[in-house]
């Protein structure tokens, strides 16, 4: 029986489209954080704090989520350890693209790999939605990804992300992004079946 207060491993996704509803007709609680990096931090924030305040250990946040990409075909599962964040543009002040200027985080955040079945990918996020190149080099774009793999970067909680590609980031990809949720959300619960 999974603890729906505090599962060991907690999955986050920004909406409830993308699962489909598989996850909870299975029993399995889901963290919905929004749209973006700014609702996805703050989102994330607040559940790790409830662990802390529970005076439990933090889980394992595994971030299952859509993406574009114009690397991977669209209905691939890719697993995504290392992140950018592909909007933070500051060369204006001599800072280089994807760099957050005067702080000690590094600007490419890696994990160990918890998908280790599935073709690894950089993973850069972005409040927007791509429909075109990513100035930043990135193999998978998405909007959320990033800003939780800082949150337990900083608060030293481990991290898996595995993005279902939609769409090819280009000029079809709002219309193929709502045409493969339905096959996103299958394969998000096949591949969270398979943890350990």
């Amino acid at each position: 029986m999974i603890d729906t207060e505090f599962p060991p491993r907690l999955v986050v996704m920004a909406l409830e489209i993308e699962a489909q509803g598989v996850f909870e007709q299975q029993g399995v609680p889901v963290l919905y954080t929004g749209v973006g990096k700014v609702n996805a931090a703050m989102s994330l924030t607040r559940r790790l704090a409830h662990y802390r305040t529970a005076a439990l250990p933090p889980p394992l946040v595994i971030n299952l989520g859509t993406a574009g990409s114009r690397h991977f075909p669209t209905g691939t599962l890719v697993a995504c350890h290392s992140f950018v964040q592909r909007d933070m543009d500051v060369s204006a002040l001599g800072f280089p693209l994807g760099h957050t200027p005067y702080e000690e985080v590094p600007a490419q955040l890696e994990f160990p790999r918890v998908f280790t079945h599935l073709p690894a990918g950089l993973c850069g996020s972005g409040d927007c939605f791509e429909t075109g190149a990513s100035r930043l080099h990135c193999e998978v774009v998405d909007m959320e990804a990033y800003a939780l793999a800082k949150v337990c970067h900083v608060e030293g909680v481990r991290f898996g992300c595995a993005k279902y590609i939609t769409d090819g980031a280009d000029h079809v990809a709002s219309s193929d992004w709502q045409s493969n949720l339905r096959r996103a959300g299958a394969e998000f619960w096949r591949l969270y079946q398979e943890l350990r």
